[in-house]
C-alpha cells in the first residue's frame, strides 16, 4: 500500500530560486486578509482577529539552524535535488527567514484563525479574550504556496512553518516547537504516508544550535500522570506540506460569524473560504459551473467519503490521533497536525495516549469523534443554504448518514485485515475478545495472522505474558487458565482458516497472504523507537533518526535480518506506564 512517487523531472528544483519561480499565492490573492493586520507582518502580539480569512505575518528565525533531516522520498516526488536541503538559501527560509527570498516568492507568510469544537460542542474560553475571535494558527506560519510539475500537469502545495514564531493568534505562548515534538512530527507524516494513509507530509527540519525554550516534561522513567519537571529543549522548525491547511474549524469560524451575523461581510466571507475549499481540494470531483448550494452540497458528501476512509485507515494500522478536536481536522480528509498522537502496541479499544484525551478520543471511539467533527462542519455550512430547502434537506440527509457510511468503511477495512471477502461479526467480536484476555500486539499479530498460520504457535510472538502489559477488559471473562485461553485461539484460528478457504476457494492462498500483508504494516512507529532517536538528536546524533526514517518509510518491507531483530519486536516491560513513552500531557 506505500504510496508510488509521481513523476517529477528529476532535480528539476535544484535551487532556491527553481521553486520561486512556481509560487502561486492563491489563498492570499483569492481571500481577504484581516483589514486591522500589517502589511510588514511584524504582527506577533496576541489579539482579537474580527474578519478577513487571515493574518500576513512574518516568521520569527530561529538562531543558528542546522540541518536534522529532509523527506528523499518527498523531495524526489517535487523534482527536488536533495542537495538543496543543505544549501544556505533553502536552510535561511525554511528555518524561518524570509527577508532575502527570490521573487515571487514573498517576505511576509501567513497565519489563519479557526474556531474550536470539542467533540461536538463550541467553545471559546480557550480564546485568552473570551470570543473565539483570537483563536487560530499560534506557531504555524505558511511561507509558501507553489504549483509544483508532476505527471499530471502539476499540483499545488502549500508549505507551512512549525514552530516559525508567535502570530496574533499565539495566546500569549512563544510560538515555538522542540526538537522532540519537530522529530516526532516528522517521522510521523513519513511513516503515514508510507502506510499509505492520507497525510500531511515532511519536507525538512532545522535546529537552533543556541536558541532553547523551556517546557513541561517527564524525568527519567517517570510514571507521573503529568510531567513532573521543567527541563530546556532546543527549538526546531520542521516544514509541512499539503494541498492545504483548510480545517473544519476554519469552515466553522465564518460559518458561526455568518450565523450570528457578526460583521456585514461574514457570510460573503463564508462562502468565499467554502469556494476556496473547493477549489482547492475537491476541484477534480465537483464542477465549477455549478451554483454555491450545488457545490456545497457535493462538498459535504464527498468530504464525508474522504473522512470516513481516513478513520478507517487509522484504525487499520493502529493510530489514534489522540486530540481529534475539530480544529485538528483537515477539510481535505486527510491526516493534520501531528501532536499527542499514538501507534497502539497492546491492543487497547480505548488506547488514549494524551492524558487530555480521554475516552471520547480514544482508539475506539475515533468513529464517533469523527462523526461529531462532520456534525459541525455541516452547521457551518448552513448558512449559506438558508433560502434553499432542497439543498439543506440533502446536508441533513447526508449528515444523518454519517454513521452508516463509517460502518461500511471499518467493516471493508476489518474484512480486508483478516482476508475476508467479506465482514464477519461474530467472528471478528470472538476475536477481539481473544485479543484484550491475552493480550496482543495489535502491529504484530496481524502481521503474523497474514502468513495464514495452521496453528496459534506463530501468533504467540505477539503475544504479551508480563502483566504490566495487561489492559482492562471491556470483554466477558470466559477463561482464567492459558491453557483454556490458548484452547480458545485455536478454536478461533480453525473457525478463520475455515473462513479463508471457504470465501477465497478460487484463489491461492500465497495470494490472500501477499493481499493481507498489504494492509497489515510489519513496522510501526512506536513511541520506545521514538524516544531514544530525539534523545540522541538533542545531543546532535542524527544518525538514529534517519536509521528508523529509513525504516518506517518502508513498513510492510520484509527488511534485513538486523532491522527485524530491532524493529519488529514486543513494547519492553520496562517502559510499561512511563511518563512520555506511555503517555503524554502534550506535545510541545
Amino acid at each position: 500500500m506505500k504510496t508510488q512517487p509521481s513523476q517529477s523531472p528529476a532535480d528539476s528544483i535544484t535551487t532556491l530560486d527553481d521553486l520561486a519561480k512556481l509560487a502561486d499565492f492563491s489563498l492570499m490573492d483569492t481571500l481577504k486578509p484581516d483589514p486591522d493586520a500589517k502589511a510588514s507582518g511584524v504582527d506577533h502580539a496576541p489579539r482579537q482577529v474580527f474578519s478577513g480569512h487571515y493574518v500576513p505575518v512574518k516568521p520569527t528565525p530561529i538562531e543558528a539552524p542546522e540541518y536534522v533531516a529532509h523527506s528523499q522520498i518527498f523531495f524526489q516526488e517535487l523534482g527536488m535535488a536533495d542537495s538543496l536541503a543543505v544549501s544556505e538559501d533553502f536552510i535561511r527560509v525554511f528555518s524561518g527567514d524570509l527577508s532575502q527570498v527570490p521573487e515571487p516568492m514573498r517576505r511576509v507568510g501567513w497565519a489563519t484563525g479557526y474556531a474550536l469544537s470539542i467533540y461536538g460542542t463550541e467553545y471559546t474560553q480557550q480564546c485568552p479574550f473570551k470570543t473565539g475571535n483570537g483563536y487560530g494558527d499560534g506557531r504555524a506560519i505558511s511561507v509558501l504556496e507553489a504549483v509544483i510539475p508532476d505527471r499530471n500537469g502539476g499540483r499545488r502545495w502549500e508549505m507551512q512553518l512549525k514552530g516559525g514564531g508567535r502570530t496574533p493568534y499565539c495566546r500569549g505562548a512563544d510560538g515555538r516547537a522542540v526538537l522532540r515534538s519537530s522529530v516526532r512530527e516528522f517521522l510521523a507524516q513519513e511513516h503515514m504516508h508510507a502506510l499509505g494513509v492520507p497525510t500531511s507530509r515532511s519536507l525538512s527540519l532545522y535546529v537552533s544550535k543556541t536558541e532553547t525554550v523551556r517546557r513541561p516534561w517527564y524525568s527519567q522513567g517517570s510514571r507521573s500522570y503529568d510531567p513532573d519537571m521543567m527541563v530546556s529543549e532546543s527549538v526546531a522548525i520542521s516544514t509541512r506540506v499539503a494541498s492545504s491547511f483548510l480545517r473544519v474549524g476554519q469552515i466553522e469560524l465564518f460559518g458561526r460569524r455568518a450565523r450570528k451575523q457578526e460583521h456585514p461581510e461574514a457570510m460573503a466571507e463564508l462562502e468565499a473560504i467554502v469556494l476556496h475549499l473547493i477549489d482547492r481540494e475537491y476541484a477534480d470531483e465537483i464542477d465549477s459551473a455549478l451554483s454555491t448550494a450545488e457545490k456545497v452540497v457535493l462538498l459535504a458528501r464527498a468530504f464525508r467519503r474522504r473522512l470516513t476512509s481516513l478513520v478507517a485507515n487509522w484504525m487499520r494500522v493502529g493510530y489514534c490521533q489522540g486530540n481529534f478536536n475539530s480544529d485538528n481536522t483537515a477539510a481535505g480528509g486527510f491526516t493534520l497536525d501531528y501532536g499527542p498522537y499514538g501507534f497502539m502496541d497492546v491492543f487497547d479499544p480505548y488506547y488514549q495516549p494524551w492524558t487530555g484525551g480521554g475516552e471520547h478520543f480514544s482508539f475506539w471511539n475515533q468513529p464517533q469523534a469523527a462523526e461529531r467533527n462532520f456534525g459541525m462542519f455541516c452547521t457551518a455550512l448552513q448558512p449559506l443554504l438558508t433560502e434553499n430547502t432542497a439543498a439543506l434537506q440533502q446536508l441533513q440527509e447526508i449528515r444523518d448518514g454519517f454513521m452508516p457510511v463509517m460502518q461500511a468503511a471499518l467493516q471493508a477495512m476489518w474484512a480486508s485485515k483478516l482476508g475476508l471477502n467479506q465482514f464477519d461479526e461474530a467472528l471478528f467480536n470472538d476475536l477481539v475478545t481473544l485479543m484484550l484476555h491475552t493480550p496482543v500486539d495489535y502491529t504484530l499479530f496481524f502481521r503474523e495472522l497474514s502468513n495464514l498460520p495452521d496453528s496459534i504457535e506463530p501468533l504467540k510472538k505477539s503475544f504479551y505474558t508480563d502483566a504490566s502489559h495487561a489492559t482492562v477488559s471491556r470483554a466477558p471473562t470466559y477463561a482464567t487458565h492459558p491453557e483454556e485461553i490458548e484452547q480458545h485461539w485455536s478454536a478461533w484460528l480453525a473457525r478463520w482458516r475455515a473462513q479463508i478457504t471457504e470465501t477465497q476457494a478460487a484463489r491461492p492462498l500465497d495470494e490472500v497472504a501477499e493481499e493481507m500483508r498489504r494492509v497489515n504494516p510489519k513496522y510501526t512507529l512506536r513511541e520506545c523507537l521514538l524516544v531514544p532517536v530525539y534523545e540522541q538528536a538533542k545531543r546532535g546524533n542524527y544518525a538514529p533518526l534517519r536509521e528508523l526514517q529509513e525504516v518506517m518509510t518502508q513498513p510492510y518491507a520484509e527488511q534485513s535480518k538486523a532491522v527485524e531483530e530491532k524493529y519488529y519486536r514486543l513494547k519492553p516491560t520496562e517502559v510499561c506506564a512511563v511518563g512520555g513513552v506511555s503517555h503524554m500531557s502534550c506535545s510541545s
